[in-house]
């Protein structure tokens, strides 16, 4: 039995007071849900302001990326070990956005996975294509590319801390999103290139989730498809009650 997981990726919003309140005002609306995951991810400098209000709740925390080493001369960046004594059970890694403004690939997205692994993180690992990359019948390729390369060398042993997110690019922000046909397809896509990787038991019990403007109206649809275990939330978690909606999706 697959635990649904709803995570609301806040990115570039919300500083230290907004975001604590927002959690605030979340928390007694999902405190009864049971039988789903439920994450927030703020910025980095809202971490802490968050995981206070959510100490002995049922809603985890999550960071947005990481880096790949644990120290060094590298300038701006957050380990993952930093992120877990932050208080972080997860992390986002390969988001389309990271690999689209900032020339994230699946190699530097593969040490990133290792690294947070190694930590003791749960991984949102994202994956999706581009509009274009639908329209030439490449989606199934891009999606092969990036799940072989974002896992390469990753033993079995971990696949229990990773959860893929399914995220067409051209549905991110956009208002537009895949149908729940779509949804599907590339879900089950996705679950059979986890049993070429691995084997049928691991691709049985991975929770692949769907994003790309995910709302409280279109989420019933695609919580009803075989392969949809959950959502990464962007825009419609930035309010506690379209959020906590999703959240409850089955009641």
């Amino acid at each position: 039995m697959r635990i649904p997981v709803i995570a609301g990726n806040w990115k570039l919003f919300k500083k230290q007071a907004d975001a604590a309140a927002l959690v605030a005002a979340l928390v007694p609306l999902v405190k009864d849900t049971v039988g789903v995951e439920i994450v927030v991810a703020p910025v980095f400098t809202s971490l802490a302001a968050v995981r206070e209000k959510i100490v002995g709740t049922n809603v985890k925390l999550s960071a947005q990326n990481c880096y790949w080493e644990e120290e060094g001369a590298f300038t701006g960046e957050i380990a993952p070990g930093m992120l877990a004594d932050a208080g972080c059970s997860h992390v986002i890694i390969g988001h389309s956005e990271r690999r689209q403004f900032f020339g994230e690939s699946d190699a530097t997205v593969n040490k990133k996975i290792t690294a947070a692994l190694s930590a003791g993180l749960v991984v949102l690992f994202c994956i999706g294509e581009t509009l274009a990359e639908r329209e030439a019948d490449r989606t199934f390729d891009v999606l092969r590319t990036q799940v072989t390369g974002g896992l390469s060398g990753i033993p079995l042993s971990a696949l229990a801390s990773i959860v893929i997110a399914y995220e067409p690019v051209w549905a991110i922000g956009t208002g537009k999103t895949a149908s729940d046909a779509q949804a599907q397809e590339a879900h089950a896509f996705i679950r059979s290139l986890v049993v070429e990787l691995y084997d049928q038991h691991s691709a049985d019990a991975i929770r692949i989730l769907y994003g790309g403007s995910v709302k409280p109206d279109n989420v019933k649809g695609l919580m009803s498809q075989t392969d949809i275990d959950g959502a990464l939330v962007g825009g419609a978690s930035l309010k506690a009650d379209s959020f906590a909606a999703i959240v409850n999706f089955a009641k």
